[in-house]
């Protein structure tokens, strides 16, 4: 059965804070989600991305509740 997931990638309190960006996902189960929002976190954290400084990413379900995260103190 398939659920929406929602990766969403969050800025280090010195950027600013808050969420950055949204990403849906659309999968049949929570590891790949898991794999995804790994992949997302560490795109966002290469040097030349354009994003403020990303300090985490979590997964969040259809519920809205969080289900996965990973940040830079992991």
């Amino acid at each position: 059965m398939f659920e929406i997931y929602r990766i969403e990638t969050v800025a280090s309190e010195e950027a600013g804070g808050g969420i950055i960006r949204r990403i849906m996902v659309r999968t049949d189960s929570i590891e790949k989600a898991k794999e995804r929002a790994v992949k997302v976190f560490s795109l966002a954290r290469r040097p030349q991305s354009r994003d403020p400084e990303v300090e985490a990413v979590r997964v969040l379900n259809g519920a809205g509740h969080e289900v996965f995260s990973i940040s830079t103190r992991d």
